[in-house]
């Protein structure tokens, strides 16, 4: 059984070490994956999954450290405790991350991301005009690569309110899977 863990930690360093990009290269990894989102300081508030589809382009500064910009559509919005309907808000967000690698095709990564909101919607009820139409938030997570698919998961701190009135932020859970290409 040792033999057998050994191997497969010694396949998984390899796999991860083929990950690694040259100095200076740029990459660009589409994605796609969900969202798992809720408001704060509502207390009928539920979480809801949603997807997230986009792109991100990301320079490799130097061996541990890599700077990220990417466009992403993403369904996020709440569920509300007792009622049918999901509250949805669609967003085209903008994250720009720095990716700190620790270990070979492994990064921690924060930064910022700039969403712009695109449809609100509760049922048939368009919310659109009673919600603010920008949306900032700070992302934090973890990536791992293995043979230019990279697995992200990350969780967005929203800022500003979701709403014109009221006190309630976004709280959003990212899971994404992509390929990177080398340009």
């Amino acid at each position: 059984m040792k033999k057998i863990l050994l191997a497969a930690a010694m396949v998984l360093v390899s796999l991860g070490a083929s990950a690694q990009h040259a100095v200076g290269g740029l990459t660009l990894q589409p994605q796609v994956g969900m969202t798992i989102s809720t408001f704060t300081s509502n207390d009928n508030a539920k979480m809801k999954v949603g997807l997230v589809a986009g792109a991100e382009l990301e320079y490799q500064a130097t061996d541990m450290l890599g700077i990220a910009a990417g466009v992403q559509y993403a369904m996020q919005g709440s569920a509300v405790d007792g009622v049918d309907d999901n509250q949805n808000y669609d967003y085209l967000n903008i994250p720009i991350r720095a990716k700190v690698y620790v270990a070979p095709g492994f990064s921690i990564n924060g930064g910022m991301q700039f969403g712009f909101l695109t449809r609100a919607k509760w049922d048939e009820l368009d919310l659109k005009d009673g919600s603010k139409s920008f949306d900032f938030s700070i992302p934090l997570g973890l990536s791992y690569e293995i043979s230019n698919v990279v697995i992200d998961a990350h969780y967005n701190l929203g800022l500003t309110n979701v709403g014109k009135t009221g006190d309630s932020k976004n709280s959003v859970i990212m899971l994404t899977v992509g390929y990177r290409f080398d340009l």
